[in-house]
């Protein structure tokens, strides 16, 4: 029996609740500034997708920005309707999962461009010279209407290579090609160097590319993801999941008070899902040997939310480690081990665990619970009953 439950605890699996990861969606934001140079609140954005046909709307905020969450990753034309007028149009853009560079409309520079491809473009007529955009100008108008033309020219050709480079990071990160995506995401964070999202992915190359390393290369790459992430941080500090990413990348670089204090602070901010990160902060802490550590994060994931299921089997792991086996071969736990994994049978009566919990209180001798109170459910009413075959051994 000894040598079963040493099996089970070698193969327990312990599961880390890593957010931000980017799902099957796009997140497209960005601002808009008006002809006055100021954030233009108000105004409407239609995203059109152009691979397959889809539309979608919003508007900008008092800011002046703009988000559209959980939209299909593909190819959308973004334009800026002011009063009903289009004033700007980005076409061909191709979104990535999560978040992505956010964009900037300058209605004025926007306007400038579109007033000299029209000029350009209409040529003279019959002999009759156009009149220029210049015409009526004053010396000084004349040149502040060059200087944004030069300015949109500039914004436009680093927006396309930011984007490029954004694209190609994140192409390379999805085909595990950590190197190139590497090497596009830091180009990348030097010309979008106050994007919190790049410094993120960035992040992440960094630590993937870290477990195909070993040695000095598997540090390095451990530590430059560390600091990429520290940069997301301080340039987006109210965001929970970059500080739970950005502890995780603590404790695999051995930095655990660090972690810790990261996981707390994402708690804090995320009270909702506050369970989620201290049970982050105890796998952190078995996957470091700090058991009595391990053990109180657990507890304390329970605490702040009662219904989690996965802390309470983790809790039963560490303290059926301490367990011990008598002269008569009958195996003692720690008080609260049974209850732990009652209770994460009685909240995932068919979860992934399920058959080892039930193994292991086997191995302490106990019967797996049959009835047990719905979480939820309302006081007063009769609690659900699970009907189970396992035999005490």
């Amino acid at each position: 029996m000894f040598t079963s439950f040493r099996k089970l605890l070698a193969v327990a699996p312990l599961f880390l609740f890593a957010a931000v990861g980017f799902a099957q969606t796009s997140n497209i934001q960005g601002d808009v500034i008006g002809l006055d140079g100021k954030p233009l609140p108000g105004a409407q954005v239609k995203i059109d997708r152009t691979d397959i046909k889809q539309n979608f709307k919003v508007k900008t905020d008092k800011k002046g920005h703009f988000l559209y969450a959980n939209l299909p990753t593909g190819v959308y034309d973004i334009t800026i309707v002011v009063d009903g007028k289009e004033m700007g149009t980005m076409t061909g853009m191709h979104s990535r999962q999560g978040d992505n560079p956010p964009l900037v409309f300058d209605l004025a520079k926007a306007a400038a461009a579109q007033a000299a491809a029209t000029t350009a473009a209409a040529g003279p007529a019959q002999g009759q010279a156009q009149p220029q955009p210049e015409a009526g100008m004053t010396k000084e108008q004349r040149a502040e209407y060059e200087k944004k033309l030069k300015e949109q020219e500039a914004a436009m050709a680093k927006d396309k290579a930011l984007q490029d480079a954004f694209n190609a990071g994140m192409e390379a990160k999805t085909a595990k090609n950590y190197p190139v995506a590497v090497e596009n995401l830091e180009k990348a964070t030097t010309l979008a160097p106050t994007q919190h999202v790049v410094w993120a992915q960035l992040a992440e190359a960094y630590m993937s590319l870290s477990d195909t390393k070993t040695g000095d290369e598997k540090q390095a790459a451990i530590d430059k993801g560390i600091a990429a992430y520290a940069k997301a941080v301080e340039i987006k500090s109210e965001d929970p999941n970059y500080h739970n990413n950005y502890a995780l990348a603590l404790a695999k670089g051995n930095k655990m008070n660090e972690a810790q204090a990261e996981l707390t602070k994402a708690a804090q901010l995320d009270p909702p899902q506050a369970g989620k990160y201290y049970y982050n902060l105890g796998a952190v802490y078995v996957n470091t040997q700090q058991s009595e550590a391990a053990e109180a994060a657990f507890r304390k994931s329970i605490e702040l939310d009662p219904t989690y299921a996965d802390a309470y089997y983790q809790l039963g792991l560490v303290l059926i480690g301490r367990a011990t086996v008598g002269a008569d071969q009958k195996m003692s736990a720690p008080a609260g081990t049974a209850e732990a994994l009652q209770k994460y049978l009685a909240l995932k009566p068919d979860g992934a665990n399920a058959e080892g919990a039930k193994a292991l209180l086997a191995s302490l001798g106990e019967t797996v619970q049959t009835t047990f109170e719905r979480p939820g459910a309302a006081k007063g009413k009769p609690p659900a009953t699970q009907k189970s075959n396992q035999k005490k051994k």
